[in-house]
């Protein structure tokens, strides 16, 4: 009872805002729009995008600006839903916004490793990460290179990972990447996990095991088919936790010699299920996907008035923006419905 009690509020807000997610008619339409102006009057009439679509300019109607629209409207519905949480459920949906810390960072990254003209575009996230995050927007867009980029993130959490790294000439943005992906993930396992009580610890736990395991799996995969890389390297990029994978299962996958070996091993670990209800041919990618979203949906059913209605919705609503940014992307190009569709898939509730 004391559950029911502490998320109805929270639980009926998520509902409300979920009934404004698009539908697969909502995308299949989209894709059939040819161009990106098109599919922004299309969205000007879907409650979750109208308002600040409606404030937009339609000189600025190009996929850039659409995408800052799109992102926007995740930071304001992490807002609305912070407002209706509770001290011990905000203390989560703190550590939920660490992934758009790392996402930030990500970017900044690639801006000075690739030596982009065109300046830092962060103002969009200000508003949001001025509120919400350790890490200054205004000091991130003055850095010229990687090493003021990792000092300009001195007194938050990553700056000591980073800095390990910076002194390293051979440092590559993989590497970077890399070490961020690495820190999240035992920073959620080891210290997000203390704040939350026994069910909940027990949800968590499982969404945060499966998310490591599957990541590796994917990892060990591309490194395998793609970069051809030998064991003691995909053992260093990897994430040194366990969870459904048994420790001689995953070193044994490290080492298989051949991607079909690799997949061979996959189809006989406690995956194995989620791996045979999925069509080889599309990929281990899609498979890492198609079993986040399940657990998501399982987690939810099983456990309404929970942090998984929270977790839920906001990986829903990611998916959706994903979708929506690749839908703008494939209209750009003038893919076909067909084309598009195959990109995008419809909507999942």
């Amino acid at each position: 009872m004391g559950n029911v009690m502490a998320y109805s509020g929270l639980v009926t807000k998520v509902r409300a805002m979920q009934a404004k997610l698009l539908t697969d008619q909502d995308f299949e339409n989209i894709a059939a729009l040819h161009s990106v102006p098109e599919a922004v009057e299309y969205l000007k009439g879907k409650p979750a995008y109208a308002d600040a679509l409606n404030r937009m300019d339609d000189t600025l109607y190009h996929r850039g600006n659409v995408e800052k629209v799109l992102a926007q409207s995740l930071y304001a519905d992490y807002t609305r839903l912070y407002r209706f949480a509770g001290m011990k459920q905000k203390q989560f949906m703190r550590g939920f916004w660490k992934r758009y810390e790392i996402d930030l960072i990500n970017y900044c990254f690639r801006i000075v490793f690739n030596h982009y003209d065109v300046p830092f575009d962060l103002n969009y996230k200000k508003e949001y990460f001025d509120r919400y995050s350790q890490i200054s927007i205004d000091k991130l867009v003055t850095s010229g290179n990687i090493e003021e980029l990792v000092e300009n993130l001195k007194g938050t959490e990553y700056y000591e990972p980073l800095v390990k790294l910076k002194d390293t000439s051979e440092a590559t943005l993989y590497d970077y990447e890399t070490v961020l992906e690495q820190y999240y993930f035992k920073n959620a396992w080891t210290r997000q996990r203390k704040a939350l009580d026994k069910k909940e610890k027990e949800i968590y736990t499982r969404d945060c095991g499966m998310k490591i395991d599957l990541l590796n799996l994917n990892w060990i995969y591309r490194a395998k088919k793609y970069y051809h890389m030998l064991p003691p390297d995909i053992y260093l990029m990897t994430i040194p936790i366990h969870y459904r994978i048994k420790v001689d299962e995953f070193k044994a996958l490290v080492e298989a010699p051949t991607v079909d070996q690799f997949m061979q091993l996959l189809a006989n670990t406690y995956y194995e299920n989620r791996f045979h209800a999925m069509q080889r041919s599309e990929g281990m990618e899609q498979f890492y996907k198609a079993c986040i979203h399940g657990m998501y949906l399982s987690d939810r059913r099983r456990n309404p008035y929970s942090l998984a209605t929270v977790n839920t919705y906001l990986f829903l609503k990611e998916e959706e923006i994903n979708r929506l940014t690749t839908a703008l992307e494939c209209i750009r190009y003038g893919l076909t419905p067909r084309e598009t569709l195959g990109y995008i898939g419809g909507a999942k509730k």
